[in-house]
């Protein structure tokens, strides 16, 4: 399994979730992070900044992607015939826009916002999704009950009083944080 960018906050817990499973899990991080992802649990870590992830990486069944663009275009050539990459960041699906009960004028929109990365996907014998995160009860008593017992920790890169929103928006437009930032209400 490829998770990008494992040092950041969705990807600190996919790489300690996905290790916790069994999963061989392989990562994109910087190389000042590349021990940090270790630790989490990943087995194999790409230096973003130095090495084209699509020339060191094949052969896997499942991609995580959380950057999209040319990331996600890359990512489908990682995957051997029957993979899947699921996005996070876009583009959204036809499924995506079915379960959510769009209409028909925006399914056929949607449908033509990830026309170009299905079709690759198709002519690579591989598949594309998009994940919309949404809460869920018993998923997040899964992973509650994950946390509680030390099998996954929470990396949290800051915290911020709601009042500095802008500050932190700021941080997660630049990026490069360890793990999720958090606003707190004092």
């Amino acid at each position: 399994m490829l998770i990008h960018a494992g040092a950041g906050g969705v990807g600190s817990i996919a790489v300690q979730l996905a290790a916790h499973l069994g999963a061989t899990v392989a990562t994109t991080a910087s190389a000042a992070n590349a021990d940090f992802v270790r630790e989490l649990g990943a087995d194999i870590v790409v230096d973003y900044r130095r090495q084209d992830f699509a020339e060191k990486l094949s052969g896997y069944d499942f991609v995580l992607d959380s950057l999209g663009g040319e990331n996600l275009e890359k990512s489908l050539r990682v995957l051997k015939p029957g993979g899947l990459v699921v996005g996070i960041s876009g583009p959204p699906d036809p499924a995506f826009a079915r379960a959510r009960g769009l209409n028909a004028f925006v399914r056929l929109a949607v449908a033509g916002l990830s026309r170009k990365i299905r079709r690759q996907a198709k002519k690579l014998g591989v598949r594309y999704e998009f994940l919309f995160m949404r809460a869920d009860g018993d998923h997040l008593r899964e992973i509650s009950a994950l946390v509680d017992s030390g099998a996954i920790r929470p990396v949290v890169a800051k915290t911020y009083p709601f009042e500095r929103v802008p500050e932190a928006l700021a941080d997660l437009a630049a990026g490069g944080s360890r793990g999720k930032l958090v606003m707190t209400n004092s």
